[in-house]
């Protein structure tokens, strides 16, 4: 029998345990985690003019307010997913939520740019032991044939959480100012938990024993499923972040409508992630895989054009946006299938290869414009790579497709 059986029986005797309205309960209370939790991947980047007249520095040490929550974001997926795996996915996001709202009041009463990079810092330990606490929580709770749809779903409240607060920050900036929208963001992580507190029910994974960790950091098939999020999720974000420069220097698209372009990059991810989840149920792991990175690798050589035009940019955007949310739902419930004991981890191991490209991936950009004064080799690097990670897609262990028996 293997691996994904075995976690499927596994699977069907924690859903024993929970009735399907504690079921759905207990996924929709994994959703606001996702959505609090998430706003602070971007709830400073509206605000970096008011902070950077506020406190005097650069453009430079402003995207350090990025890297300093993602890098500590990264560092705690696999440690926050062993101490969810050891501890219960409950116990550790309270904690976590409770970390969360402490980073954004520091933010909220900063008085110096080191104080604010030292909060963002702070604040991405607890965004990532809420992340791999939220995933592997609701692995648990959902296992069995509507797993893959409820982990789009809270992979899709990941997506709106970020995208809102790009809509919502600016207008609440003009209300009450930047130190008001620090104090509402910790405010969401409070709210998120005591809701947390009052209405999730315990869930047990039901699991096996863990394995050794080390034949878990090692295992080939979480980093060929590493491999594909960084393809998608990492790729997003590096894209996201860069096409609204694109925009406005090469097509002199207004910063406004730049940024909403730029945007749905990530806002498509709330329809992008639930739908692979509904995909998977019909379709095997490689077919649903290749075919989003191959819309991604289109979308990217799209940019590629020396004629390009806003429609072109456009089409391109929801190509890209569409396929980077599509792997997601498939990639965590066969990292966690793979590693039933360590569903946690396993998770954290995944997410954080995607991290590091964000990490790498977004300088590498700039460099290469700098160096060739256009975006063209930059495109051409991303969409090889999603080529390249879609020629490795083979090696990545298929199954039958998960059919609906509704």
């Amino acid at each position: 029998m293997s691996v994904v059986q075995n976690s499927s029986v596994a699977g069907v005797a924690a859903l024993a345990a929970l009735s399907d309205k504690s079921r759905r309960a207990a996924i929709l209370c994994g959703c606001i985690v996702a959505f609090a939790y998430s706003a602070n991947y971007t709830n400073h980047a509206p605000l970096a003019p008011a902070l950077m007249r506020e406190f005097g520095f650069n453009q430079a040490l402003a995207g350090f307010l990025t890297t300093g929550i993602f890098a500590t974001h990264a560092l705690m997926q696999i440690p926050g997913g062993h101490l969810v795996d050891r501890l219960g996915a409950k116990r550790v996001l309270l904690c976590a939520l409770a970390w969360v709202t402490l980073g954004n009041l520091g933010m909220a009463f900063a008085g110096a740019y080191w104080q604010l990079l030292l909060c963002k810092i702070f604040t991405g330990i607890g965004t990532g032991v809420c992340f791999v606490g939220g995933a592997r929580y609701v692995h648990a709770a959902a296992a069995g044939r509507q797993l893959n749809v409820a982990q789009g779903l809270f992979g899709g409240s990941v997506q709106l959480g970020a995208g809102f607060v790009i809509f919502a920050v600016p207008r609440l900036y003009l209300l009450a100012g930047w130190r008001a929208t620090f104090l509402v963001s910790a405010g969401m992580a409070l709210a998120a938990a005591i809701i947390w507190l009052a209405g999730a029910p315990k869930v047990t994974s039901g699991a096996a024993p863990p394995g050794r960790f080390r034949e878990m950091l090692v295992a080939r098939q979480l980093w060929l499923l590493g491999l594909v999020q960084m393809a998608s999720f990492g790729l997003s974000l590096v894209v996201g972040s860069w096409v609204v420069v694109m925009l406005t220097k090469v097509l002199k698209v207004p910063a406004t409508q730049a940024g909403l372009i730029g945007s749905l990059v990530l806002l498509l991810g709330i329809v992008s992630r639930p739908l692979g989840g509904i995909l998977r149920r019909h379709m095997g792991i490689r077919p649903l895989f290749i075919g989003s990175l191959l819309m991604i690798a289109l979308g990217c050589f799209a940019f590629v054009s020396t004629s390009i035009s806003l429609g072109i940019a456009l089409t391109a955007v929801v190509l890209i946006g569409m396929g980077v949310g599509l792997p997601y739902s498939a990639m965590f419930s066969r990292a966690g299938a793979l590693f039933p004991g360590r569903a946690g981890a396993a998770m954290g191991l995944v997410n954080m290869l995607g991290i590091i490209m964000i990490l790498g991936g977004a300088p590498l950009v700039g460099h290469l414009a700098d160096l060739s004064g256009t975006f063209r080799t930059s495109f051409v690097l991303l969409g090889g790579f999603s080529l390249f990670v879609c020629a490795a897609v083979p090696f990545i262990d298929n199954d039958e497709p998960i059919l609906s028996t509704a």
